[in-house]
């Protein structure tokens, strides 16, 4: 029996996205083709270098290149005009208050309209607003009239760190089509990947990907409120979060951990998405607004402990372990460690950091602000406070005894409760994590 052609897909905008849907599409047995403006990175990705790091991508990358079931062009044309499905795989970037820009994708879609074939289906994994698909499907229209085609929103579901997994086996497929005809379209991609589907309309699946986003932020902010309750009454939330999480109405997997607010840009971007619809309908929405209060608050909470202790951070020396907004990753975009380094450093404090995979290029911006140490123990020598603000593997297996007497002061902070704390306080730490109970009739940390 003759074999059938391989379906050619494109997959436009390599970062994160880009990169993990391209590599797991080849793994899939199609021929790929990936498409960014950015021609030195294109270059870099064809010579088998990644842009980023996530586990398992520096194996595959040059293994696909090398079996020709994949490349990567800066050229739009040729990156699209042979693929019957064109993937649009843009991280859609966000602003310092978490607004969406989505001129890169207006752009880029404008771009690839003159180039698309006949019969085109474009499915949207970006992240985008509730109605973004439908005005891309416009943008094509008006530059291309005759152009037959099928546009779909396909969510992304991916997490920095178990990208290649969360793509291949997904809890869910999200759907979103107007007609049957983009259904079938979009499942001539996704049959070969098992999970249940949700068929739904555009709007639907776009609002889909918001839901589950702003669920997520809303039970972070939720444990973190209890846990700064837990504090002050002597209660220690880790116990309440491993009893919520036997309650079978609560999921073993939900994000019920104490400590940092939700970071990254991911989460914010659509409680922002959907702050801004509320707004725009004359809609109050109160627990959309609470959530990203406390997720303010709470990023500030390791800040809050050093300025307890000391009454202020001016003239210390802070260490921070960890700069990354998440372990398994080395981008520190939106994270945390980098907003709590920035209002020290505004503060007056000095500020030591050691990460394992931080990548240099995002950390130019900030290298004359603090000093990049080359392990965790150059990081404490000198340091009043170390906040352990990225919680790598490797932190728990540190020498703590050796951690300790590098320090001019032994104040350990762990907002994600990584460490033990009676071995910590055995060490000679004065230790504090988020909701263990050791900080009641201190005050709050928030209104």
């Amino acid at each position: 029996m003759e074999q059938s052609t391989p379906v050619a897909i494109a997959v436009v905008g390599i970062w994160h996205l880009g990169l993990v849907t391209s590599v797991c599409l080849a793994d899939l047995g199609f021929l790929v083709v990936g498409v960014d403006p950015d021609a030195a990175k294109v270059e870099r990705l064809n010579q088998g270098q990644p842009p980023l790091f996530e586990t398992g991508i520096a194996e595959r990358l040059p293994q696909h290149l090398a079996s020709g079931v994949l490349r990567y062009t800066a050229d739009m044309d040729d990156g699209v005009q042979h693929a019957s499905h064109v993937l649009i795989a843009f991280d859609t970037p966000v602003d310092e208050d978490d607004e969406v820009d989505l001129r890169e994708i207006y752009g880029s879609v404008e771009t690839m309209a003159a180039s698309l074939r006949q019969d085109v289906t474009v499915i949207v994994s970006s992240q985008v607003p509730v109605g973004t698909c439908e005005e891309l499907a416009n943008i094509i229209r008006a530059n291309r009239p005759g152009l037959r085609f099928g546009i779909a929103c396909v969510p992304e579901n991916l997490r920095l760190g178990q990208a290649i997994q969360r793509f291949l086996h997904p809890d869910m497929i999200v759907v979103g089509a107007d007609n049957a005809g983009t259904y079938e379209g979009v499942e001539r991609v996704y049959d070969r990947v098992q999970a249940p589907r949700v068929h739904v309309n555009l709007r639907t699946a776009e609002m889909t990907k918001h839901a589950i986003n702003a669920y997520l932020a809303t039970t972070i902010s939720f444990t973190n409120e209890l846990a700064n309750i837990c504090d002050l009454v002597g209660a220690d939330a880790v116990r309440v979060v491993e009893a919520l999480r036997l309650d079978a109405r609560v999921s073993p997997r939900a994000p019920l951990d104490p400590g940092f607010g939700f970071s990254g840009g991911t989460l914010a971007r659509d409680m922002k998405v959907l702050q801004r619809i509320a707004q725009q309908h004359d809609y109050e929405a109160p627990m959309i607004e609470g959530v990203l209060a406390r997720n303010r608050l709470q990023n500030t909470v390791a800040l809050r402990y050093i300025e307890r202790f000391y009454g202020g951070w001016k003239g210390l020396t802070v260490g921070l372990l960890g700069l990354t907004y998440k372990p398994g990753t080395s981008t520190i975009r939106r994270s945390s460690a980098i907003e709590m380094l920035t209002s020290l450093v505004s503060g007056g404090a000095r500020v030591r950091a050691y990460d394992p995979m931080a990548d240099p290029a995002e950390l130019a911006p900030y290298q004359r602000s603090f000093t990049r140490c080359d392990s965790a123990y150059d990081v404490a020598t000198g340091s009043h406070a170390l906040v352990l603000a990225t919680p790598w593997p490797e932190f728990k297996e540190l020498d703590f005894d050796r951690l300790r007497l590098s320090m001019s002061k032994p104040l350990l902070v762990d907002p994600g409760n990584v460490l033990d704390a009676d071995d910590m306080a055995r060490a000679g730490f004065a230790y504090q994590g988020v909701g263990r109970g050791t900080s009641q009739g201190s005050g709050e940390f928030g209104p």
